[in-house]
């Protein structure tokens, strides 16, 4: 199974071309620290057991840019957004998420709270 994914809205637009899925400890704990820069079709998407606004906070400590984070509940609804900036110590979102999608900030104007995304593998 591919650790990649497509991102799409409601419409079925293409929001992220190739989104890396981070379900392991260590690919969450790394996300995108230390890296340089983030190419605009390209995120991670973070993948939790269960809804937690605790558990989905990330930290933007050994970042060198700012990112878009996008918290998804369990059905895929957006329940927060923000420009994430570096060196922060935390994001926690308003509401529990089971997903986090960290991306390039570009992608904050093309996604709304309460809408729908979905992710699908890459073949």
């Amino acid at each position: 199974m591919s650790h990649l994914r497509t991102l799409r809205n409601e419409r079925g637009e293409v929001l992220l071309a190739r989104a890396r899925w981070c379900s392991s400890y260590w690919c969450r704990l790394r996300g995108l620290m230390f890296r340089r820069s983030l190419p605009e079709d390209e995120g991670l998407i973070f993948v939790y057991g269960r809804e937690s606004a605790l558990e989905t906070s990330i930290h933007m400590l050994f970042m060198a840019f700012p990112i878009a984070a996008i918290w998804l509940d369990a059905q895929g609804r957006v329940v927060d957004k923000v420009l994430a900036k570096p060196w922060r110590l935390a994001y926690v979102p308003k509401r529990a998420a089971q997903y986090v999608i960290e991306a390039c900030p570009a992608l904050l104007e093309r996604v709304q709270i309460g809408e729908k995304l979905t992710f699908s593998a890459l073949e």
